[in-house]
């Protein structure tokens, strides 16, 4: 989602160095990445380009952590049939479930830059949304969870991919944000729309508004990892990998209701 890391800088100044200050380093004193002398994108220096090389290796060494954790949890639910069933047939727990990340968000922006608060309260958002997700899957086809799967790992990765060449040639998604906002708040009203029982939606307009959500989230997408790549400073990495964490399991979700609709259509 949209970057909130507006926080001052804790590490040294040396470490820290936003790409829109354009300082020089010495590239002799930092391992170029892949040796190819390559920067990430116009106007920032090897030296610069390279330390941030190490800052997007971080964020994704995180996220893929978390992803995984997720992966594992999701395959537990969906084997355990006690588990799912608890998960399912309590609303008490289900309401939890679904606001206990938003209250970890809290602590988790404030505790982005402190070890080891801020992996403490990560891991716990992350096993939260884990467990929900998990229930979705467990009440689902596994036929439909795969192609889902497959279809959001393709995404994902086309989309990164595209992002890194477009923003070595120059390219901006910084247009993006208030388009991406507005669209959010229309899936959000939607949503409280799709779950009133005064305004149902048929299988038809859910699978549509499934597609709207994978394309808003598609532009997320783009948009963290622009972020990522040229805006949050070096200490961002938590709150770097949950924005992008946030954008992929959106997308998965959506998708997963957009298949799950058109085949109950058919």
């Amino acid at each position: 989602m949209a970057s909130a890391a507006e926080m001052q800088p804790l590490a040294p100044a040396g470490y820290r160095r936003a790409p829109e200050m354009k300082e020089k380093v010495d590239a002799s004193a930092v391992d170029l990445e892949a040796g190819t002398g390559e920067t990430l994108y116009p106007g920032i220096s090897r030296g610069e380009s390279a330390l941030r090389w190490g800052f997007v290796r971080k964020v994704y060494g995180i996220l893929a952590a978390q992803l995984l954790l997720t992966t594992a949890v999701s395959a537990l639910t969906v084997l355990h049939p006690t588990l799912n069933a608890t998960l399912s047939s309590s609303p008490t727990l289900a309401l939890v479930l679904a606001v206990l990340p938003f209250v970890l968000m809290v602590p988790l922006y404030h505790y982005q830059h402190k070890h080891p608060h801020n992996f403490v309260y990560l891991g716990l958002f992350t096993l939260c949304l884990s467990f929900s997700i998990g229930v979705a899957c467990a009440n689902t086809q596994g036929k439909i969870v795969l192609e889902a799967l497959i279809l959001t790992s393709a995404v994902v990765a086309s989309l990164t991919a595209y992002t890194f060449w477009a923003s070595k040639k120059g390219k901006e998604f910084g247009y993006l944000g208030p388009i991406l906002f507005s669209a959010l708040v229309l899936l959000v009203v939607i949503s409280f729309i799709q779950a009133s029982v005064f305004f149902p939606l048929g299988s038809g307009p859910v699978a549509l508004f499934g597609g709207l959500g994978a394309l808003v989230f598609s532009g997320f997408i783009i948009y963290d990892t622009e972020n990522l790549i040229k805006r949050h400073t070096y200490d961002d990495y938590i709150w770097a990998s949950v924005e992008l964490y946030l954008d992929i399991l959106n997308l998965f979700l959506y998708i997963l209701n957009m298949i799950r609709s058109m085949q109950s259509d058919n």
